[in-house]
């Protein structure tokens, strides 16, 4: 499972990859929670593309959940949704 919390751009992207790197390995299904990201800039969507290559190449899938409003429709804009290895969770309906 990766966990993005807070803020992810350009400036902690040496921050994720070594998760990223773990989870190519894992040969399974990888999980993205992203109940606690707040902000996000398209160098994430862009390394969860490749991750997501990569796990289709193994036959895996990345599944994402928990996103909320503004980080689906980054998710949606940039077309991540449409890769055919991820899965997406609707975003969290407001209580």
């Amino acid at each position: 499972m990766i966990r993005c919390a807070g803020d992810e751009d350009r400036s902690t992207q040496s921050l994720r990859r070594p998760a990223l790197s773990r989870a190519l390995h894992a040969g399974e299904t990888v999980l993205v929670d992203l109940h606690e990201l707040v902000f996000a800039d398209p160098s994430l969507m862009v390394d969860l593309a490749m991750v997501a290559r990569r796990l289709r190449q193994c036959e895996s899938r990345l599944h994402i959940r928990g996103a909320q409003p503004q980080i689906q429709r980054l998710i949606e804009l940039v077309g991540l949704h449409r890769l055919p290895n991820v899965v997406l969770d609707p975003a969290p309906q407001p209580a």
